[in-house]
C-alpha cells in the first residue's frame, strides 16, 4: 500500500512536525506499506529523513505553506499525480495557518479526499469543544468566542467528512459522537516516541535541571516556573537550573524575548531555543525533572509521552486532559495549583529533595509510556485503513486502554 500523509514535517517549524517524524519512522517500518508519500510544507532546509532503521521509500512532496489560500489546491493536485492508496492527515485546527480562512481551507482537505473515494483517516489532536480560546491566544472577546465556536464547529463537520476521525483522548469521542451525531470517531492513542530499552535514572546535579518544553506565551508561561524555582533555591540550597526548551507560540511572538529581559536577574536560567530531533533525548535525559506550567490545555500532551519514555519525573496542574491522561494512561506526577507560584514551588521541592520519590514517578511514567509505542499505534492505523478498504467502519477497532 501506498500512504500519503498529509503534514508538516521536520526541519518544519509548524506544529505536529515532531509526531509527523516518528509517525514516519514506524510506518516504513511496516511491511504492509511499499512507499510512504509526505505531502508536506515548504521548508528551506531539507526534510529529516535519515533514518536507521531499514524500510520503505519515502517521497517527499513539498506542496503547501503555512497561511496560503490554495493549500487546498495545491495539495489536491499532489494527490492525484501521487495517487495514493490511502490518506492520513496529522491535524490540528491551527494546522495550515493562524489566519481563519487559510485554516479553514486547509481543513477541507479531508472531505475533499472523500469525494475523491480515496480511503481518509483524519488524526485530530485537539477538538474546538475543549479549547479554552482565551488561554490558547485567540481571543477574549466573549462575541468572538462564540464566532470562533461556529468556525470551529462549521470545520469539525468538514474534518468529519473523512471515513474516519482519530482523536487521542477517549472523552473527545464521547463529545464528537453527542454533537455531532457521528460513528466514524474512532480512539487512537498519543503514542511514545521512543522508548530507551532502560531508561537511565541517574541525573546531572551540578546543576540539577529544571525543564520545560514547548511553544509558550499563551496558556503555557514561564514566569511562575522561574520563581518557583528561584524560591526552592532559597529553601533548600540545592544548585537548579531552568531549562526553558522551545519557542514562541505563533500568537505571541516575541514572548521569551521579554522573559529573558525581565528575568535577567535571576540566575541559571537557559533558553535552548528550538530543539533539532537529534537533541530531544539528551535534553530529556540530563533533566531531574520535567514541568508543565500551563493554565489550559488543548489535546494529549506529547510532551508527557515524551517524558514517560525517558522515564522522567513530571510536575503538572490538576486540570483538564493532563489530568484525563494520568487517570486513563496511568501517568504519575506531582500536581500543582494553576498560577500558584507557591504551589508549584513546594511541588519542586517535593521531587528534587526526594530522590527516591523522583525514580518512583518516573519508573511509573516509563511503565505507561511502553504501553503505547509508536510502533502499535502505527499498525492500529494500517488495520482501520484495511477497515475501510472492507467497506465496513463499523468494524473499526475503537482502541481501549
Amino acid at each position: 500500500m501506498k500512504l500519503a500523509i498529509v503534514t508538516a514535517y521536520p526541519p518544519s517549524k509548524v506544529t505536529l512536525n515532531e509526531y509527523a517524524y516518528h509517525l514516519v519512522k514506524h510506518f516504513r517500518q511496516r511491511d504492509a506499506l511499499t512507499e510512504v508519500v509526505l505531502l508536506t510544507d515548504k521548508t528551506e532546509e531539507d526534510k529529516e529523513l535519515q533514518f536507521v532503521e531499514a524500510g520503505c521509500k519515502v517521497t517527499v512532496k513539498e506542496c503547501w505553506s503555512f497561511n496560503s489560500y490554495t493549500n487546498i489546491i495545491n495539495v489536491t493536485k499532489a494527490i492525484n499525480k501521487t495517487q495514493p492508496d490511502a490518506v492520513l492527515f496529522n491535524l490540528q485546527f491551527m494546522k495550515f495557518g493562524d489566519k481563519k480562512i487559510a485554516a479553514a481551507l486547509g481543513l477541507m482537505l479531508p472531505w475533499v479526499c472523500k469525494l475523491k473515494k480515496i480511503p481518509t483517516i483524519a488524526l485530530l489532536h485537539n477538538i474546538m469543544e475543549e479549547v479554552d480560546l482565551e488561554s490558547a491566544g485567540f481571543t477574549s472577546n466573549k462575541i468572538m468566542q462564540k464566532i470562533y465556536g461556529f468556525i470551529g464547529s462549521t470545520l469539525t463537520r468538514l474534518i468529519l467528512q473523512a471515513d474516519v476521525v482519530a482523536v487521542t483522548m477517549e472523552k473527545y469521542v464521547g463529545i464528537l459522537e453527542a454533537k455531532y451525531k457521528t460513528k466514524n470517531v474512532k480512539l487512537i492513542p498519543h503514542g511514545t516516541f521512543e522508548i530507551p530499552e532502560k531508561p537511565d535514572s541517574k541525573i546531572a546535579t551540578d546543576p540539577m535541571q529544571i525543564m520545560t518544553f514547548g511553544k509558550f506565551g499563551t496558556y503555557k508561561k514561564v514566569e511562575e516556573m522561574i520563581e518557583a524555582v528561584e524560591k526552592v533555591r532559597q529553601f533548600t540550597g540545592l544548585n537548579l537550573e531552568v531549562v526553558i526548551a522551545g519557542t514562541d507560540n505563533p500568537n505571541v511572538p516575541g514572548y521569551l524575548e521579554k522573559v529573558k529581559t525581565d528575568y535577567k536577574h535571576i540566575k541559571q536560567v537557559r533558553f535552548t531555543g528550538y530543539v533539532e530531533e537529534s537533541d530531544v533525548p539528551v535534553l530529556f535525559n540530563e533533566s531531574a525533572v520535567v514541568v508543565f506550567p500551563y493554565t489550559s490545555t488543548t489535546g494529549s500532551s506529547g510532551v508527557l509521552h515524551q517524558a514517560g519514555s525517558y522515564g522522567k519525573a513530571v510536575i503538572m496542574p490538576d486540570l483538564g486532559d493532563l489530568a484525563l491522561l494520568v487517570k486513563d494512561e496511568g501517568y504519575r506526577g506531582e500536581f500543582f495549583e494553576p498560577t500558584s507560584v507557591d504551589s508549584l514551588a513546594k511541588a519542586i521541592e517535593k521531587i528534587v529533595t526526594d530522590d527516591d520519590y523522583r525514580k518512583e514517578l518516573g519508573h511509573a511514567n516509563y511503565k505507561a509510556a511502553t504501553a503505547y509505542p509508536m510502533s502499535k499505534i502505527t499498525e492500529i492505523y494500517l488495520d482501520t485503513f484495511k477497515e475501510i478498504n472492507n467497506g465496513d467502519t463499523k468494524k473499526v477497532i475503537l482502541y481501549k486502554s
